[in-house]
């Protein structure tokens, strides 16, 4: 909010001075005394001549008086009201625009300029009363060797700090006014008067020039100097307009920086992990054509939705933008894991390890049977060939069930476990070389001795990972309906090799799902000023459904809002038309529309927000700036509609 300081503090003294001048005047006419008696007969005629004259006089001077005094408390009120519409405006285009017609309303005048200081030291043409196209020049502050450039008045005002007023601009020298005088011959203006005063948002700072062209005298309408109480109005909203449009600089140079630090945090987010990039960018673009074709429907559930106001819209732009910031908790081995048994790598070398130290032993089992036991080679050969031709069917099998897909059989979990349970010998200490965690993890198991048999694939219980359960990011007050795993990990072989759909465990997928309670956490403990108070709502409902069997919190289609709906559909499409995640394959156009169709069926996406995503044409006018050309194939959406 401006605040508005003492008239003497904006530089207001001649307006000051001509009301004291205007309130003695005053106290003289009370004390002139009308009550004397006549004078003789003889100088009657005399006197009643003079004191007509000196009436008239007095009136004239008391009308003259009482019009300067009536046009200060107009220019004053004028001043006053300026700085209240100069501290709501939001707008910079119609601010400067204001400020503009402000300095020419106060200062009678026929035309006004506004040149703005630049970072590169020069002051460019931001604004003028005159509809016409600004000229892109500007006017240096300094020459080439770097002295200040005293030719321009505007420059000079702003070097100086100072206003400069000019009673004749055609005989004036100390400037080079040729521009001007080039505008009037152009254009039939004839320019007599000029005043410069420099915006000037604290001392010693100037950051602009408003330029005003001709005084008009108020009753002929003659173009005139311009007076110097008229000056000190000017000064005073110069004041104000310079603080008005810094704290709009201010502002929006807030908003910038907010909104690139929100983008750089999702570009880090997107960053993290190679196979999910793009996706916090390419979702917001989704969400906000999905929220305009909402906005423009007319019929429907989505009839009365609106945005109210820009903030609002950008409130929700923010939330699309911030809807993953939890992911930064989320390792990438978890959000990336392509295969049952990958962790920082795939495990499955370790496995074909064992496999291959099981078919060595074979091997020598051979070799000691003819060589030192005397048993028929043939025999021996054949039983070797046997066990290796069931060992590299095994290792396909594992290797296979290593890749995981949308199911898994009862039978092959049974055989994965059978194929685990055999057993090969270990002759090396496997508490070498580890971490500290490792080792707390294995305290409680003491080593055995060597050699000793293992399983060839295990589930030890070392693998297990304990959680914090103390952590504040599952407190009840959050209203978190997930069920929290009651370990953090568990990296055995045999739990992960028989995940019946996908490659994540429990505890996996409950710590990927932990994102959106982290991007709750952080967006909830954020200051959010009041216009952006609904931002960890729409980042932190996307994976909800409209009958309450979404997470984290199982809301229902009554506590979530038509942008909360939207950041759903989005972020579901945008998953899968990706063409960047290793665990699955791109899907089609068509292919993404029948599954979130799907989706639709089971009431986990609001019908009318899906209906409304390919009715108005946003999935097309998505696929063709973001899906591969091959991916972009025919769709029949009539048979998804209603």
């Amino acid at each position: 909010m401006l605040v508005f300081a003492p008239l003497s503090w904006i530089g207001s003294r001649q307006v000051v001075n001509a009301l004291s001048v205007l309130a003695a005047d005053s106290e003289r006419l009370k004390r002139m005394d009308f009550s004397r008696k006549p004078h003789p007969p003889e100088t009657f005629l005399y006197e009643v001549n003079a004191l007509g004259e000196a009436q008239c006089v007095m009136q004239e001077a008391i009308e003259q008086r009482t019009r300067q005094r009536d046009r200060a408390q107009l220019k004053l009120a004028r001043l006053v009201d300026n700085g209240i519409r100069l501290s709501r405006q939001q707008d910079r285009d119609a601010l400067l625009r204001h400020i503009l017609f402000g300095a020419r309303e106060i200062a009678n005048c026929a035309a006004a300029t506004l040149y703005l200081k630049t970072e590169r030291n020069t002051l460019m043409l931001a604004h003028r009363t005159q509809e016409d196209t600004l000229p892109v020049a500007e006017i240096p502050l300094y020459d080439e060797a770097g002295q200040p450039n005293e030719r321009f008045l505007a420059a000079h005002v702003v070097l100086h700090g100072e206003s400069v007023a000019i009673d004749d601009v055609h005989a004036e020298t100390r400037f080079d006014l040729t521009g001007t005088r080039s505008f009037s011959e152009a254009s039939g203006f004839r320019t007599v008067s000029m005043l410069a005063v420099p915006l000037s948002p604290r001392a010693g700072e100037v950051s602009g020039v408003i330029q005003l062209l001709d005084a008009l005298d108020p009753d002929t309408g003659e173009a005139v100097s311009f007076a110097p109480d008229i000056v000190g109005f000017v000064d005073a909203l110069a004041a104000q307009s310079a603080v008005a449009l810094e704290n709009r600089n201010l502002v929006d140079a807030q908003r910038e920086l907010m909104d690139a630090l929100i983008k750089l945090l999702a570009g880090a987010i997107d960053a993290k992990s190679a196979y999910t990039g793009g996706h916090c960018e390419r979702v917001p673009e989704l969400a906000l054509m999905l929220a305009r074709a909402a906005e423009d429907t007319t019929h429907g559930p989505l009839a009365d939705f609106r945005f109210r106001s820009e903030d609002e819209r950008r409130e929700f732009r923010i939330g699309a933008w911030l809807h993953d910031c939890g992911k930064v908790t989320t390792p990438e081995y978890v959000v990336d894991k392509a295969t049952k048994l990958e962790t920082l790598y795939n495990r499955i070398h370790e496995i074909r390890t064992r496999f291959e130290v099981l078919l060595r032993d074979a091997r020598i089992e051979q070799l000691e049977a003819v060589h030192l036991r005397g048993e028929d080679a043939a025999w021996a050969e054949a039983r070797f060939q046997a066990c290796r031709a069931q060992l590299i069917e095994d290792f396909a099998f594992i290797a296979t069930a290593n890749i995981g897909g949308e199911s898994m059989a009862p039978e092959d979990i049974e055989r994965v476990r059978r194929i685990g349970a055999r057993v090969w010998l270990r002759h090396f200490d496997d508490r070498l070389g580890l971490s500290q965690d490792e080792l707390r993890r294995r305290a409680a198991h003491p080593a055995p001795a060597l050699p000793v048999p293992e399983p060839l694939l295990a589930d030890q219980p070392w693998h297990a990972v304990p959680r914090e359960t103390h952590s504040r990011a599952y407190d009840a007050s959050h209203g978190w309906k997930l069920r929290i795993p009651e370990k953090l990990y568990d990296f055995g072989e045999v739990y992960n090799l028989t995940i019946t759909r996908g490659t994540l465990t429990d505890e996996e997928r409950f710590k990927i799902n932990e994102h959106i309670m982290q991007t709750i956490l952080m967006l909830e403990s954020l200051p959010l000023p009041g216009n952006l108070r609904r931002v960890p709502e729409y980042a932190g409902t996307h994976h909800e459904t409209m009958i309450g069997t979404g997470y984290p919190r199982g809301l229902s289609a009554e506590q979530l809002s038509v942008p909360s709906r939207i950041m759903a559909v989005a972020d579901i499409f945008e998953a899968l038309t990706a063409s960047d995640r290793p665990y699955k394959p791109m899907k089609t156009l068509s292919e993404a529309i029948r599954i979130l169709h799907g989706f639709k069926r089971r009431q986990h996406i609001d019908p009318a927000v899906f209906d409304l995503f390919l009715t108005s044409g946003v999935y097309l006018e998505y696929a063709r700036r973001f899906l591969r050309p091959e991916q972009i194939d025919v769709v029949d959406i009539t048979p998804y509609l209603g």
